[in-house]
């Protein structure tokens, strides 16, 4: 079978850049050496690329998640050409279309399914054909965005701009252009290429899947250290609205984090959530699909299974009284409805279902501990 057309600007591009990065850093570092400003300096040109992309590309004009103020939709306009990804519009046409088909090789443009090479970058290198190709008519909402077009009209010449002129600014600076060249240049673009690449191969192929197994998004902590909190991709593509990826405080999240603080600035606004009972029922209904394949190998089966479906009903009724009264007392904080004596009755009640649903939740856990 023939094979799809080589885009040999790309394969020139990859494997370029690629080379100069394992080859000439490494020399370069062991015969002149790179100082401490070089160093920090790369480490900062690649965080803006990653974030450019993250809080930019990714959460606010591929999935509309938060709205931004004009100031720092022009910095991520900048930043996503000197990431060298494409442009904006391109970019969240292209994932807009692998979310609507992800998984199919046939339509996802970088489909997992198709193995770890072709998500992670083979997809690129080829002009594969029957491929749904973006025509942004999927992102209609940002042709009508002013910056996100003039990025788009203009991407070319900002790219040549930021990734020529932004590392040879700061070997002016510094007095060493080459290294610079070499370090943000060059390596900051083939990792910023590499760890934004992981996301559409490695977190469909390691980690776990928490909240849903109808794709092969997974949640992995170690990538999110590496894409700005882009490693929980399980609970990203069950909640693609959610301005979070990382949902747990714990979990590595700095572009949440930047949203979030720059929101107390009035950079950010609309910043859009799931609510706490979805994330809890989508994690729960998971727990319940797999104990029941694991309770089915067992010779009381019926019997377990009836249990399972009650607790598992059981728990849903909490969850749902627990929300409930949660929702309510956040309505009567805010409109005052109540006088104190009756809120503490309330807060009573409150604390009451708060404890009947951690002891059903404990009891649950239990139970599929059990059943695993």
């Amino acid at each position: 079978m023939k094979q799809a057309p080589i885009i040999w600007t790309n394969v020139l591009l990859f494997l370029l850049t690629f080379l100069i990065a394992a080859i000439g850093v490494p020399w370069y570092a062991l015969t002149i050496g790179f100082g401490w400003f070089e160093i920090v300096a790369t480490i900062i040109c690649l965080g803006y690329c990653g974030m450019s992309i993250s809080a930019g590309y990714h959460r606010l004009w591929a999935h509309k998640t938060y709205d931004a103020h004009p100031i720092i939709q022009w910095i991520f306009a900048i930043g996503g050409a000197f990431a060298l990804q494409n442009s904006a519009l391109h970019w969240s046409a292209d994932h807009r279309i692998h979310h609507r088909h992800v998984d199919n090789n046939d339509k996802d443009p970088y489909s997992a399914g198709k193995g770890f090479w072709y998500s992670h970058i083979g997809w690129m290198l080829r002009d594969y054909k029957g491929v749904e190709k973006p025509d942004y008519n999927n992102a209609r909402d940002l042709q009508k965005n002013p910056i996100v077009m003039w990025q788009h009209r203009h991407y070319l010449v900002l790219a040549i701009i930021t990734n020529f002129g932004i590392p040879l600014t700061l070997g002016l600076i510094s007095g060493n252009i080459m290294g610079m060249l070499l370090l943000a240049g060059v390596l900051r673009l083939v990792l910023s290429h590499h760890f934004t690449f992981f996301i559409n191969s490695l977190a469909h192929i390691w980690g776990k899947r928490p909240y849903t197994e109808q794709n092969s998004a997974r949640d992995n902590g170690f990538l999110a250290l590496l894409t700005y909190g882009e490693g929980y991709h399980n609970f990203h593509h069950i909640f693609e609205t959610d301005y979070r990826n990382g949902v747990k405080w714990y979990q590595f999240d700095p572009t949440k984090w930047f949203i979030k603080t720059a929101s107390w600035c009035g950079l950010t606004s609309n910043l859009r959530t799931v609510p706490e009972e979805k994330i809890e029922q989508a994690k729960a209904q998971m727990q319940l699909q797999r104990a029941r394949e694991n309770v089915k190998q067992r010779p009381n089966a019926e019997q377990l299974l009836q249990l399972l479906e009650q607790e598992y009903e059981l728990l849903l009724q909490r969850m749902q009284d627990y929300y409930t009264l949660k929702k309510e007392l956040l309505m009567q904080r805010k409109q005052k409805l109540v006088a104190h004596y009756q809120a503490v009755d309330f807060k009573q009640s409150y604390q009451e279902f708060r404890e009947h649903l951690q002891q059903q939740r404990q009891h649950w856990q239990r139970l599929v501990t059990a059943f695993s």
